[in-house]
């Protein structure tokens, strides 16, 4: 005989709405499976209701796991490792409406398998850049248009926004990349040769730019 569910649904998010249909789904649980599929279906109902503001996913990846973030504009975030620690940012920054919907994230996960596969050098997603902003924001712009395998020193990118003096202020805009990878803050090093610093620590620096061939590692 099937054990009963309890009958409170787990809190996977701040929004009533949201949780008043998870709640209601596992009101109709009568087993753990009942309640995977029915939290499911209401989470996919809730989305195409428009009730959901941000969706993520856990991408796994040969450094690690990716967590990647969407909105209805475009990608809003790649972080490493724990989704529940973005998730939380997420819901602070953007909306409390964030969800664990990996099929809005399909086509994000397949192209981080082709790019970690050597199979693609540039991510086709459209990108929401509304946690950057000012200055930031046209660095991580000028960013983006630094090729697979090509890299840049924080002064380049100083020159190329238009503000030489502003080597420290790219340094921050690497520091606060909310899309790495995509946004390849891993292709900027320092003028004198070294890596730098990177959000997902110098050894997957390194290994990205090996992985890409950088010249700076060849």
């Amino acid at each position: 005989m099937s054990e009963p569910v309890d009958p409170v649904a787990e809190d996977d998010t701040a929004d009533p709405a949201l949780r008043r249909r998870l709640q209601e789904a596992t009101m109709r649980a009568t087993t753990a499976d009942d309640l995977g599929l029915l939290v499911a279906r209401a989470l996919a109902s809730a989305d195409e209701d428009g009730l959901v503001d941000v969706a993520w996913a856990v991408a796994d990846t040969p450094i690690g796991p990716l967590t990647v973030a969407a909105t209805p504009v475009g990608l809003v975030r790649v972080g490493f490792g724990d989704g529940d620690t973005v998730a939380d940012e997420l819901a602070a920054q953007v909306s409390p409406r964030v969800v664990r919907l990996p099929g809005r994230l399909d086509d994000v996960r397949r192209q981080l398998d082709e790019y970690f596969a050597g199979l693609r050098h540039d991510f086709d997603v459209p990108i929401d850049r509304r946690l950057s902003r000012g200055y930031r924001l046209k660095v991580l712009e000028a960013l983006s248009r630094v090729p697979y395998g090509a890299i840049v020193t924080y002064k380049d990118l100083a020159v190329a926004t238009d503000n030489p003096g502003a080597v420290r202020a790219v340094g921050t805009a690497m520091a606060t990349n909310p899309i790495p990878i995509v946004v390849p803050c891993h292709r900027v090093v320092r003028s004198g040769g070294s890596l730098g610093n990177y959000g997902g620590g110098p050894e997957t620096k390194a290994w990205l730019l090996r992985h890409e061939g950088a010249p700076l590692l060849t």
